[in-house]
């Protein structure tokens, strides 16, 4: 590695530090942002520019940009490349290392927000009692993973992984759990009373049972979901119990962990729930990004429509 490449890489690894300490960024979306700019100074290089940050110019963004393009980036994964980069030749501004950014003017298409998908009510049932129909510990802990994650309308990273629930974050006497959301902003989350059963009998009768497969020295660990192996269950451990779920359930179409927080908003509009109401259960920061919800219930808002109205 020469001194340039060295350079480059350093500043990068400031600029990430800089998203965590100043910015207060989750560790994802540093990570994403790692692999948005290793992509771009991969390009960067095989276009043959010079590897300094300060010899980069507008030219040389705009053709990247393009080269993402055919590579068959759009919409939001493009948008996010973009914006990592004018976030970041900003911070080499404001530091000094360039005199100006050359992604400045860097532009995409705003990206078409699509309407999430969601699952019925019914389709939720089944889904659950696919989990609980796997064998042994790992299906009473599948079950009770899936169905908090619905029944508080949870992302996976705060279900599970570094940020993910702790024993510490159970409050089941009075319905709560505490969450760690995006940027490590706590919230508040309330359970109702049969997640709260499913819980403590969970944690008193099943966990221990996985943390007994555990071959290990050192502290035991505190994550509320344990792997077959008693360690903390990871985001792809989540991942497979729920495509093994939605097997055994039926449910042919892709489902994602967002699946069921997508479909926990819905229901909530769908039951009644004022939108600012749901904005603070999922954590959002904007009401705008609550908003999307809204059109999933056109339907109902047509029926009401119908039957109410005199003249329809």
């Amino acid at each position: 590695m020469t001194t340039a490449e060295r350079a480059t890489d350093q500043q990068i690894a400031a600029f990430l530090s800089h998203l965590r300490a100043e910015r207060g960024f989750s560790v994802n979306t540093i990570a994403a942002y790692r692999s948005d700019l290793a992509q771009l100074q991969e390009a960067l290089v095989g276009d043959g520019v010079d590897v300094r940050w300060s010899s980069v110019s507008a030219r040389d963004i705009e053709d990247v940009r393009l080269s993402f393009g055919e590579q068959g980036y759009a919409g939001t994964s493009l948008a996010r490349k973009i914006a990592a980069a004018r976030s970041f030749f900003r911070f080499l501004l404001e530091e000094g290392v360039i005199d100006t950014n050359p992604a400045e003017r860097m532009q995409t298409r705003r990206p078409s927000r699509t309407l999430p998908d969601v699952l019925s009510e019914r389709e939720v049932v089944r889904l659950l009692q696919g989990a609980s129909e796997r064998p042994g510990p790992e299906g009473v802990r599948d079950r009770v993973m899936l169905e908090l994650t619905y029944a508080a309308g949870l992302r996976v990273s705060e279900v599970v992984g570094p940020q993910g629930l702790e024993l510490s974050a159970l409050s089941l006497d009075g319905g709560w759990i505490r969450v760690f959301g995006k940027g490590g902003k706590e919230r508040l989350a309330p359970v109702y009373p049969g997640i709260v059963r499913q819980i403590t009998s969970y944690v008193r009768d099943v966990r221990p049972q996985l943390l007994a497969h555990a071959r290990r020295r050192g502290p035991v660990p505190s994550a509320l979901f344990l792997n077959a192996h008693g360690h903390p269950m990871t985001r792809q451990g989540y991942w497979f119990v729920l495509k093994k779920a939605a097997a055994r359930a039926d449910i042919q179409r892709g489902l994602t962990p967002h699946t069921l927080r997508h479909s926990f908003a819905t229901h909530l509009l769908q039951g009644g729930a004022p939108l600012r109401h749901v904005q603070e259960l999922l954590g959002h920061a904007s009401i705008a990004t609550t908003q999307v919800y809204t059109h999933l219930t056109d339907s109902q808002v047509r029926e009401a429509f119908e039957y109410a109205h005199p003249r329809a």
